[in-house]
């Protein structure tokens, strides 16, 4: 086999991707097949090198706990052996949620967790996640890429893969824009982080608080803040500063985050703002407002009142 990059070849792509049943695994794989990459689940990590093997074509690898012969030791010592390779360039997703969204998904679609104790169905599901994440904790620790599908809408987990995996040939850097709101963390993808909370809060204003920061009363109210403008400027400066430098480094994707208590008003208008701004200046833009998915944290939900988000990955994938 030949493990020598060929003269102006650019390294072929190799993607494993493994993670919690339930967290998304189907989803990248799919979006990654869509990319141009051959896909292949669930092989014995003993043929996984053979699978490479020397073509041209990207190929994405899904292996987890129903692999047979899955053992996380191995798994990494053929990554290891696949990372010495000099004609190809491998990397390792971890897709995971949080066990409360995992036992939803189960629970919707009435499927069997595949590591948990036999019984009744969904009983020991529980179990199952428990003795999943334990298994693939030293997976979970090597990953080059992990990603947290707990509050991401399926359409938003399709931008990431494809932001992150985006043909070698297409030209330029994409830039993912984020809102979020503090209390839930901070996105696990941002590279950029920039905090609005100094900035007066349209919360306290009984006609705003309905609203988002889509809304023009609520970017009036944002904008007319004092140390809006000279933060705008600084910030953007700064940026138009460090983009060029990321090209020139070979950059292909950067995730800037910006967030506020609730991550509905003040950093969805500097998101809208910022994706607008960067998109004027050429830049390849995706902008992602991570809380606008989900209803309010004040709201109840009932009639009418969307969830928009919450359902889009509730299979077991």
């Amino acid at each position: 086999m030949d493990t020598q990059a060929r003269p102006g070849a650019p390294a072929r792509p190799v993607v494993l991707v493994t993670g919690l049943s339930g967290a998304g695994k189907a989803s990248i794989l799919r979006t990654l097949e869509d990319l141009g990459h051959e896909t292949v689940d669930n092989p014995p990590p003993a043929i996984i090198e053979d699978l490479v093997g020397d073509g041209a074509t990207p190929i994405a690898i899904g292996v987890d706990a129903r692999s047979r012969g899955f053992e996380a030791a191995e798994l990494l010592r053929v990554l290891e052996r696949l990372r010495l390779r000099r004609d190809i360039t491998t990397t390792l997703v971890f897709a995971t949620a949080e066990e409360a969204v995992l036992l939803r998904r189960f629970s919707e679609t009435r499927r069997r967790h595949p590591l948990a104790p036999g019984g009744p169905l969904g009983s020991r599901v529980p179990d199952g996640i428990a003795r999943e994440a334990a298994m693939l904790a030293p997976l979970r620790e090597a990953a080059d890429v992990l990603v947290d599908t707990s509050e991401m809408p399926l359409p938003d987990l399709r931008r990431l893969v494809e932001r992150r995996f985006r043909p070698e040939g297409a030209e330029g850097m994409t830039i993912g824009v984020i809102s979020f709101g503090y209390p839930k963390g901070l996105p696990r993808e941002a590279e950029l982080v920039f905090d609005m909370r100094f900035l007066r809060n349209p919360h306290y204003d009984p006609l705003l608080r309905p609203m988002t920061g889509r809304d023009a009363p609520v970017a009036a109210f944002v904008e007319a803040d004092p140390d809006f403008v000279p933060f705008w400027g600084r910030m953007t400066g700064l940026l138009d500063t460090l983009l060029p430098r990321y090209v020139a480094e070979g950059k292909k994707y950067l995730t800037i985050a910006l967030g506020c208590t609730g991550g509905r008003h003040r950093s969805v208008l500097v998101a809208e703002r910022l994706a607008a701004h960067l998109s004027s200046q050429g830049w390849r833009v995706d902008l992602i407002h991570r809380e606008l998915a989900s209803p309010p944290a004040h709201a109840t939900a009932g009639p009418g009142m969307s969830v928009a988000g919450r359902e889009a990955l509730s299979h077991p994938s």
